[in-house]
């Protein structure tokens, strides 16, 4: 295996990673919104009671 392939293994196993990564945080932050939306229809249920 050249330099080049070696390079070039290393960007792809680096992007996968880095694309799996960031899904990982956009479904912690929806998650936490979804949560904070449930709360705030909770606390508003509250306030009208």
């Amino acid at each position: 295996m050249s330099n080049k392939q070696r390079k070039n293994a290393k960007i792809a196993a680096r992007e996968k990673r880095e694309q799996q990564q960031g899904s990982n945080v956009v479904k912690w932050i929806f998650g936490v919104l979804v949560l904070l939306a449930i709360g705030f229809a909770c606390y508003s249920i509250w306030l009208a009671s």
